[in-house]
């Protein structure tokens, strides 16, 4: 690795680590940019999902005092059905051919995306006709350590979507709750793609360091910033990556 190469994965890891303790979407930061420096797209989803790992871990023991059930729903219960479904898709990954998963990636950004701008005004249009009980949210909760485990693109800003959609909560109060999410979903899925030689270290190591740095300023600093700001950023990234995924993909 030379120096750019070095810096360029630094860098992307301290952008992603950051995003997710603030909004989430960390992935959108980091697999571009291992993209860039070389590696397939499973290789690069592997690789994004450890590095991203200490910075989620590090945004979640900052947050750990806020902690504190969603929807009537343990932590705890969420934190394991989010490991088990997270291991699901991590082999589903692992079993994806590459080519295949380069068809799929811009789809799953797009679904992100369209959440992240619309989970608000859908959240009030449920709750206004329907009342959410607890195994509906552990049943979404299930779908998204799935989605974390296989992409994990946007989980953090879908699991702020749903549990506003089904637990009508706001995304300031989901900080603790979505850093541990994220944290246990990328933990499982780290012993499979560990197991199965997924993930590429030479690029890994330096871009963790950059996500660990990122993930604990973007935590204090997530306390202090007003979310107005993180929310547009988090939109006007993500449509980038989106559109530059769907060029790469099918351009």
């Amino acid at each position: 690795m030379d120096s750019f190469s070095l810096f360029l994965a630094l860098g992307g890891g301290f952008l992603g680590g950051a995003m997710n303790a603030l909004a989430g979407g960390g992935s959108f930061a980091t697999m571009p940019t291992l993209i860039a420096l070389g590696l397939p797209a499973t290789n690069a989803n592997a690789t994004s999902n450890f590095a991203l790992l200490p910075g989620a871990g590090a945004s979640a023991l900052t947050f750990r005092k806020e902690l504190g059930p969603i929807g009537g729903a343990s932590p705890k219960w969420l934190a394991l059905t989010t490991f088990v479904a997270a291991l699901f898709g991590s082999f589903l990954l692992v079993i994806t051919p590459t080519r295949t998963f380069d068809f799929i990636i811009p789809w799953f950004l797009l679904l992100a995306f369209l959440i992240l701008v619309f989970g608000k005004k859908a959240a009030e249009w449920l709750h206004a006709r329907v009342t959410i009980g607890l195994t509906t949210l552990f049943i979404a909760q299930a779908f998204l350590g799935l989605y974390g485990g296989y992409f994990g693109g946007g989980i953090g800003m879908m699991t702020t979507a749903t549990y506003g959609l089904l637990a009508k909560v706001m995304p300031r109060e989901l900080f603790a709750v979505r850093t541990l999410m994220l944290a246990i979903a990328n933990t499982a899925a780290a012993f499979v793609f560990i197991g199965f030689g997924m993930i590429v270290w030479w690029a890994c190591v330096p871009m963790l360091i950059g996500a660990l740095i990122g993930g604990w300023l973007g935590a204090l600093f997530g306390k202090r910033l007003p979310p107005t700001p993180i929310r547009v950023w988090t939109i006007l990234w993500t449509a980038a990556v989106t559109v530059l995924f769907f060029w790469r993909a099918y351009a």
